[in-house]
């Protein structure tokens, strides 16, 4: 009688020794309840001990946690309509808070955390055009939220350290797309106009230049050229004077055949002299 009753003392010990002893990771943290009631909060990672049967531990995980939400649509400052999709990082800073708030849900703290943040990028997108939001500073968009956001999650016991937007759209039953669309076509109708007016500038300018250089180089070319000729003249007539002196009398001759010529060519021509005229003489005699 006395072995089975110490065997069942035994057990009984070891299931309330097992039963008041927990053990939180170092990714964890832990928060006691006597009957549903805090007890113990923000419990360290480690081994620990708790009252069997009437205690219970709830533990949460305390690493950093993604809130990804739904895409959110916003109205810009020039009151453009925009899809913004964008994700939190935060974690549990104070369990009995979060536990308050939540239930230790983390879903419903999701629930919860999203309108918030909705609404204080709302407040930020409102104040700012397409134009800014698209291409701006997306981190400073960012930063002038966390400080605000933070104060207004405190209750539920979490604090968020980083906020990302991951893209803007355009929602396609808006008309925004077709809007911007059509300022792009504006604006490349534009630089397009833009790039003909300048080229046809250049070309006109380059063909002034060709043209005055053309200019330039046929008057030289025929500067040249009277030049040449002047010169060729004068040698021409100094060969023709040195001949008439060596010989006039064939100077004469030869001056007189090359007038023939001259006159008679096409052999349509008509002269009407008097017989005795000078003109004729070698046509008489070459004499």
């Amino acid at each position: 009688m006395k072995s089975p009753l110490w065997i069942g003392l035994a057990v009984a010990a070891l299931l309330a020794l097992l039963g008041s002893v927990y053990v939180v990771r170092e990714d964890q943290t832990a928060m006691v309840l006597n009957l549903g009631k805090v007890v113990r909060a923000d419990v360290k990672p480690g081994l620990h001990f708790k009252l069997p049967l009437v205690e219970t531990v709830r533990v949460f995980d305390r690493r950093f946690q993604v809130l990804d939400t739904a895409p959110a649509r916003y109205f810009t400052a020039e009151q453009k309509d925009v899809s913004v999709d964008f994700f939190a990082i935060g974690y549990i800073k104070d369990t009995r808070a979060y536990y308050r708030a939540t239930g230790g849900d983390a879903k419903q703290a999701g629930q919860r955390l999203a309108p918030i943040i909705t609404d204080s990028l709302r407040n930020q997108i409102n104040s700012r055009t397409l134009q800014q939001l698209v291409s701006g500073d997306r981190s400073e968009l960012i930063a002038n939220q966390l400080t605000g956001i933070n104060e207004a999650v405190k209750g539920l016991g979490m604090e968020i350290v980083d906020l990302r937007i991951k893209q803007i759209d355009l929602p396609t039953d808006s008309q925004v797309i077709s809007d911007v669309y059509e300022r792009m076509r504006a604006q490349r109708k534009q630089e397009a106009a833009k790039l003909r007016a300048e080229g046809e500038e250049q070309s006109l300018t380059i063909r002034a230049q060709a043209d005055r250089e053309a200019t330039v180089i046929v008057a030289e070319a025929e500067r040249d050229a009277q030049q040449l000729r002047g010169a060729g003249d004068a040698e021409a007539a100094r060969i023709y004077g040195k001949a008439g002196n060596a010989d006039p009398s064939f100077y004469a001759f030869y001056r007189s055949l090359e007038a023939y010529r001259g006159s008679m060519t096409d052999g349509n021509g008509v002269i009407v002299l008097d017989k005795n005229d000078p003109f004729l003489q070698y046509l008489k005699s070459d004499r």
